[in-house]
């Protein structure tokens, strides 16, 4: 199971009833959140979610509005003396600005390790899930990210008894480890069904539409789209920033593909998404106007 919530939708700055875009995500032990802009510490507070468990910070670009609440951040979880290492990935020159902005929390009782991004796309994998990171169309440097858990296939006994493999080396080989027999060498592979099904998710904003986020965002459970403006008649001011409309990220949610799509990073003179969403669902209707706060649990299709 994958929690996803959606700590905060604005976009530029936080307003009373909206805060900065943020998204939090946990699986099976691991917490990756992806932006930290100014109130995301209360919205996380709001959701009832600790920063302390975080491991993994990702960074889309380094306007203030999604990275300002990051020394806070820190020294909060500082002050839990925290222990573990925090991995940071980022655009090229993230130590430095991270180095910057930690003029004002100099102390910390953990190592902050560094990923900077410098190709188009790139992959870093983990034990059991991978975060593909790849380059949007905004006016600085900027990414956007996929959370993707891919699944083995299940174990398959008839495999393994065909092959006449004794039940001491089953485990091994369903850890992915390799056994040797009388001089053969049995893999994984061997003893598996066809892959699962997984589960990814999408988060991209701060960008005009691009064939890569399509690409990128290909069959997500979840696509979490930058909608700045609702306004039909905002499309000019969208290009002109490199920010993307309501109809926009809709018709890239259809061209992809994706089971639902949740608008976010919404402009503050954007009162009241969901007047604009009749429209929206008429490109996809499996498109929702996300308020702070917003949750799922995405499930493996057999559970």
């Amino acid at each position: 199971m994958l929690d996803v919530c959606l700590l905060g939708t604005g976009g530029m700055m936080p307003l009373p009833y909206r805060w900065l875009t943020s998204l939090m995500m946990r699986y099976n032990g691991h917490n990756v959140l992806i932006d930290c802009g100014e109130g995301t510490q209360i919205a996380m507070k709001e959701k009832g979610w600790s920063p302390n468990p975080i491991d993994i910070m990702c960074f889309t670009h380094y306007h203030a509005d999604h990275i300002s609440g990051l020394p806070g951040m820190l020294l909060t979880m500082g002050n839990a003396e925290r222990k573990e290492p925090l991995l940071m990935i980022g655009p090229k020159g993230l130590e430095r600005v991270v180095s910057a902005l930690r003029v004002i929390a100099p102390e910390l009782p953990f190592e902050i390790k560094f990923i900077e991004l410098t190709e188009p796309s790139q992959t870093i994998e983990f034990e059991d899930f991978k975060l593909e990171a790849f380059r949007v169309n905004h006016n600085v440097i900027c990414y956007g990210y996929n959370l993707v858990i891919n699944r083995i296939g299940k174990f398959q006994v008839d495999k393994a008894m065909a092959l006449g493999l004794d039940r001491t080396y089953w485990s091994k080989l369903q850890k992915g480890e390799s056994v040797e027999v009388d001089g053969k060498v049995y893999t994984q592979d061997m003893v598996l069904g066809e892959a699962r099904k997984g589960l990814k998710v999408t988060y991209t904003t701060d960008t005009r539409p691009t064939a890569s986020i399509v690409e990128h965002a290909k069959d997500a459970d979840l696509f979490i789209c930058e909608g700045m403006y609702g306004e039909p008649d905002k499309l000019q001011k969208a290009k002109e920033y490199k920010h993307m409309t309501f109809y926009e990220a809709a018709q890239m949610a259809k061209d992809a593909q994706v089971k639902e799509m949740w608008l976010t990073h919404y402009s503050p003179s954007l009162l009241k998404p969901e007047e604009y969403m009749k429209d929206v669902k008429a490109i996809f209707p499996n498109s929702i106007a996300a308020k702070d706060g917003r949750t799922v649990e995405l499930r493996f299709e057999e559970e």
